[in-house]
C-alpha cells in the first residue's frame, strides 16, 4: 500500500474514522494496528523485523535508563545499535558484497559451487532504523527518559505516514505527542489536507510526468544525444524533489490531520546560493539527523585539527550518507562529491564572506541568481552517479554531454505536461522564497480564489498526473 494507491485512499479515511471514535487514552493502539497493518499490507514478513527492532529498541533503552554506571548505559546503547544496524546491512550491503565476489571469482575463471542468493530490501528498513537509533541515543544523553510502554516505542518506530520514507522523526518531538491523547481538533483538516493535495501535485503531475522523460534517457544512455542527456540530467534533480517532497507533505499532511505535527522535509532547495544552504533545506531530516549523531560528534573528535577536523567529518557524513542511499560504486561517488564540494565550501568560506562584503553582493541579482545556478549544476552532477544504471554509464553521461550535442529526444505530450508542473512548482517556490506574503492562492482570505486554487490543482492531478500508483524513488532506500 502506497500513498498513491486507491487502497490508501481507502484505508485513510477508515483510519480516522476509527481514531476519533477511539477514546482519547487509546489512540496510540488505534494508530498501532493501522501503522502494522499498513505495512505488514506490502510485505508480511517484514513485520517481524520491524517488531524486533521495537522490542530490543525498547528493552535497551530500559536497562539505559536502570544503569547507574555511564559504562553500563553506554554498552546498553552499543548493543542496540548493533543489533538494530544488523539488519539493515545484511538487508542492504549483503547482496552487492556477494555479487561483487561472485563476478570477481568468475574474472579469474573460478567457479563458485553455491547459487546466488538475493533478497528482497525491507521496504523503510533505513528510515525508521535511524529513528530507532536516534532514541537510543536521546535515552543514553539523557535528552529524554526511556519510554515505559513498549506499545508507544512500537507506535513511533511504525507510524505508518513516516515509516516507508520519513521524515525521520524524533522521538522527543514524537512520543510525547503519541502519550498526549491526540485530541480532535477541526482545525487541524484544513492544513493537512492542503499539504496533502500540494503532495500529490508534486508527486503524480511532477516527478512521475518527468520520470517518464528521465528514465527513457537514462535507461539507454548510448542511444541518445548528449544534448537529450544534459536535458535529462537537469530535470532528475527536479524529478526527486517532486518525489521525496511530494511523499513528505502527504505524510506531513496525514499526520496534521491526526493532531501531530512532524518536521518539515523540504525548504525550497533549488533557491540554496550555496552547498551549505542547500543542505539545509533538503531532505532536512537526513540532514539534521546526520549533524547530531554523526557530524558533530566528529567534528568534537576532530577539533584539534581546525578547519580540516571540519573537513574531514564533512567527507566522513557524507561519503556515509553515500553509502547509506545504496551499497553501489555510484551511490560512493555521490558522497564523496558531495563532501568535497561543502569541503571546498568550508576552506573558502572566509575569502567568499570577504568578497561578498567588498563588493556589496549580498543582495545583488546576477551575483544571486549565478550561485543558484552554480549550486544547482553540482548538485545535478553528483545525481549523475546516483540515476545512472552503472558507474560506465556515469562517465558516458559526460562523455556525451561533452562532445557528442545532436537533436533533442523530445516526447511532446511528456514533455509538455512535465513543463506544466515544473513551471507550477517552480512559480510557487519562488513566491514562497521571495513574496511569501504575497498571492498566497490556498491561504487567500478570497473564499472563490481559494477554493479555485484548491481546484485548480485538483483538476490538474486528474488532468496530468501519472494514476498509476508508482512507487516512491527514496523506497528503494
Amino acid at each position: 500500500m502506497v500513498f498513491t494507491s486507491l487502497n490508501f485512499l481507502l484505508f485513510f479515511p477508515a483510519v480516522i474514522l476509527l481514531f476519533y471514535a477511539t477514546p482519547i487514552k487509546f489512540r496510540w493502539l488505534t494508530l498501532l494496528v493501522a501503522s502494522y497493518f499498513f505495512y505488514l499490507n506490502i510485505e508480511p514478513v517484514f513485520g517481524l523485523l520491524t517488531a524486533l527492532i521495537t522490542v530490543s529498541t525498547y528493552s535497551c533503552t530500559r536497562l539505559i535508563d536502570k544503569a547507574e554506571e555511564d559504562s553500563k548505559k553506554r554498552v546498553f546503547m552499543y548493543i542496540n545499535i548493533a543489533i538494530v544496524l544488523l539488519p539493515l546491512f545484511f538487508f542492504k550491503y549483503f547482496i552487492p558484497i556477494n555479487e561483487g565476489i561472485f563476478d570477481m571469482l568468475e574474472m579469474y575463471d573460478m567457479r563458485w559451487g553455491l547459487p546466488k542468493i538475493s533478497f528482497l530490501l525491507p521496504v523503510g528498513i533505513s528510515y525508521y532504523t535511524f529513528m530507532a537509533i536516534g532514541y537510543t541515543v536521546d535515552v543514553y544523553n539523557e535528552e529524554m527518559e526511556a519510554e515505559k510502554n513498549i506499545g508507544i516505542v512500537a507506535l513511533f518506530i511504525a507510524f505508518f505516514p513516516l515509516v516507508l520514507s520519513g521524515p525521520i522523526e524524533r522521538a522527543t518531538n514524537m512520543i510525547p505527542q503519541f502519550k498526549s491523547g491526540m485530541k480532535l481538533d477541526p482545525a487541524n483538516f484544513s492544513p493537512g489536507l492542503k499539504l496533502m493535495l500540494w503532495g500529490y501535485f508534486m508527486k503524480l503531475v511532477v516527478a512521475d510526468r518527468t520520470a517518464i522523460y528521465v528514465d527513457a534517457v537514462y535507461n539507454n544512455v548510448a542511444l541518445h544525444s548528449g544534448d537529450s542527456i544534459l536535458l535529462a540530467s537537469t530535470l532528475y534533480p527536479i524529478q526527486v524533489y517532486a518525489d521525496l517532497g511530494g511523499y513528505s507533505l502527504i505524510a506531513i499532511g496525514v499526520s496534521r490531520i491526526l493532531g501531530l505535527e512532524v518536521m518539515h522535509n523540504f525548504n525550497r532547495p533549488f533557491f540554496a546560493t550555496s552547498m551549505a544552504v542547500f543542505w539545509r533545506r533538503w531532505h532536512i531530516s537526513l540532514i539534521k539527523w546526520l549533524t547530531d549523531y554523526l557530524y558533530t560528534p566528529l567534528a568534537f573528535s576532530f577539533r584539534k585539527y581546525g578547519i580540516w577536523g571540519i573537513v574531514l567529518a564533512l567527507m566522513i557524513t557524507f561519503i556515509l550518507s553515500g553509502i547509506w542511499h545504496g551499497a553501489t560504486l555510484g551511490f560512493l561517488v555521490w558522497g564523496i562529491l558531495q563532501g568535497i564540494f561543502l569541503s571546498v565550501e568550508a576552506l573558502a568560506n572566509k575569502r567568499r564572506s570577504k568578497l561578498v562584503k567588498r563588493f556589496n553582493l549580498k543582495n545583488n541579482f546576477i551575483y544571486t541568481v549565478f550561485s543558484i545556478g552554480f549550486t544547482f549544476v553540482l548538485f545535478a552532477i553528483s545525481e549523475v552517479f546516483i540515476r545512472a544504471v552503472t558507474i560506465d554509464d556515469s562517465l558516458l553521461v559526460f562523455k556525451k554531454i561533452l562532445f557528442e550535442p545532436g537533436p533533442i529526444f523530445l516526447d511532446k505530450t511528456t514533455w509538455a505536461y512535465s513543463f506544466i508542473g515544473i513551471t507550477i512548482l517552480l512559480l510557487r517556490d519562488f513566491r514562497e522564497e521571495y513574496f511569501p506574503e504575497k498571492k498566497q492562492f490556498f491561504n487567500s482570505e478570497n473564499i472563490i480564489v481559494r477554493f479555485g486554487s484548491y481546484l485548480f490543482i485538483a483538476l490538474t492531478i486528474l488532468w496530468i498526473g501519472v494514476l498509476n500508483g508508482g512507487q516512491f524513488i527514496y523506497f528503494q532506500f
